[in-house]
């Protein structure tokens, strides 16, 4: 496991059970990013690469 993993882990052990809308999951990243504006595009990069998942099977 990489050292940034731990933070996924502890995510999935703690929430990993809950279901949540991904306009809850949006509103959380924007909650961090005004809380933390130093990450804005780290997180602005994962929501894109999520929202374009579905891209990459139609090419």
């Amino acid at each position: 496991m990489y050292f940034t993993d731990r933070g996924i882990e502890e995510l999935e052990n703690r929430r990993g059970e809950e279901e949540v809308t991904l306009g809850w999951v949006a509103e959380q990243l924007r909650t961090f990013v005004d809380l933390n504006p130093d990450f804005e595009v780290p997180v602005e990069r994962l929501a894109t690469w999520l929202a374009r998942l579905d891209d990459e099977d139609e090419e």
